[in-house]
């Protein structure tokens, strides 16, 4: 009897360990789609969808997943099959809009919802709540936010909530009036945050999801240096830290945060580029990898994602590496969300790369992998 228990106990052991494998094999071998937002014109319409096979490191291209104009940034909804697109259009007034896309969950091709203006010119980046409840947008020429509800089909409603910027800054070209570059959510749904470019503020606003409305924080903004020209940020997945990368002078700041008071702290202020660079080059994206070890930012003109490491307990950053994008101004990367892999946008060489994450450092090393996609400026994984 002992012999017979005892071999069952070894046959389910070796069936349980087959059962994982076979789980962790399905897992690299399953496709991850990834969505790209892009600017249109000659060569891009709108929308493109790219499937990932990580276990052979390899990309493949699916084509138009939705017609829409200057689709420059996208966001999930947290909960259903919904995506969010801005229109990056310029004009007066409340010239640019959002769109809710519902996916097909066989295909992953996208049809329109609803469409709903931004309140102002030149919407840039969106943001949605971590409850579902609200959609939240930037609108860069405008320098204002706005905040959307959306209804139980992930639809878009009017704006319940616009905040018009105001100020300036030392860089009379960029910096003469406010330009709201991106706004997100804090981890707890409790703040929005918003980073403007022309003003070199990040902006905390409180954030009432019932009743729909965004109310200046007290202190209502941190201050970035002068003409440094915060683009994006990112929170830390600890919720202490928050990353800020500068685009004018190509630069990521540090600051502490405290969820319950809703205040920031500036802790460090690093470069991006190699100090022996001396071309033109401006910031554009910013992504913490999912363990919270490494922080990533691309730089456009050096062409390269520049790896920080971060400590734990200070979050300060020390540099690691530099890694070249394969292309030509890399305006947007993404993590997949196992931080195993990076998907890169080079928006003026019409190219989009794949790279391996190294666990161990954060380095970047290239798969070979590349798509060709006309102008792609967002990139977006899918759940």
């Amino acid at each position: 009897m002992f012999r017979t228990l005892k071999h069952v106990r070894v046959v389910l052991l070796v069936l349980m360990g087959m059962t994982i494998a076979f789980a962790a094999t399905a897992e690299e071998d399953a496709l991850k789609r990834v969505y790209l937002g892009t600017y249109t014109g000659a060569s891009s319409q709108g929308i493109y969808l790219v499937e990932v096979h990580e276990k052979a490191g390899r990309l493949f291209d699916r084509g138009l997943a939705a017609k829409t104009e200057n689709p420059s940034f996208l966001a999930m909804h947290p909960k259903l099959p919904v995506l969010y697109a801005v229109g990056e259009i310029e004009g007066d007034g409340d010239g640019g809009t959002i769109s809710a896309f519902r996916i097909d969950a066989e295909t992953g091709s996208l049809s329109l919802l609803n469409q709903a203006s931004t309140g102002g010119a030149g919407p840039c980046h969106v943001a949605v709540a971590p409850s579902g409840a609200h959609v939240a947008v930037a609108n860069y020429s405008g320098g204002s936010v706005a905040l959307l509800p959306l209804g139980e089909d992930g639809s878009l409603s009017p704006a319940s909530a616009f905040v018009q910027h105001t100020g300036s800054s030392v860089n009379p070209k960029r910096q003469e009036a406010p330009h709201a570059h991106s706004v997100n959510f804090d981890p707890a749904g409790t703040y929005l945050l918003s980073a403007d470019l022309g003003t070199d503020q990040l902006l905390v606003y409180r954030y009432d999801a019932a009743a729909g409305t965004l109310t200046p924080h007290d202190p209502p903004f941190a201050a970035l240096p002068p003409g440094a020209g915060p683009r994006h940020f990112v929170f830390h997945p600890s919720s202490k830290f928050v990353y800020v990368v500068n685009e004018l002078d190509s630069t990521v700041s540090v600051f502490s945060w405290d969820w319950e008071t809703g205040t920031l702290e500036a802790l460090q202020q690093t470069g991006t580029l190699p100090k022996d660079f001396t071309g033109d080059s401006t910031t554009a994206e910013i992504r913490v990898h999912p363990t919270g070890r490494f922080l990533y930012a691309s730089n456009r003109g050096h062409d390269s994602i520049t790896v920080f490491t971060i400590d734990s307990k200070t979050g300060l950053l020390s540099l690691a590496s530099h890694s070249p994008t394969g292309g030509s101004t890399p305006r947007n990367f993404n993590l997949d969300p196992t931080g195993r892999f990076l998907i890169a946008a080079n928006q003026r060489s019409d190219s989009v790369f794949l790279f391996r994450v190294d666990q161990n450092t954060g380095a970047l090393t290239a798969t070979g992998s590349s798509v060709a996609v006309g102008a792609p400026v967002c990139v977006l994984y899918s759940r």
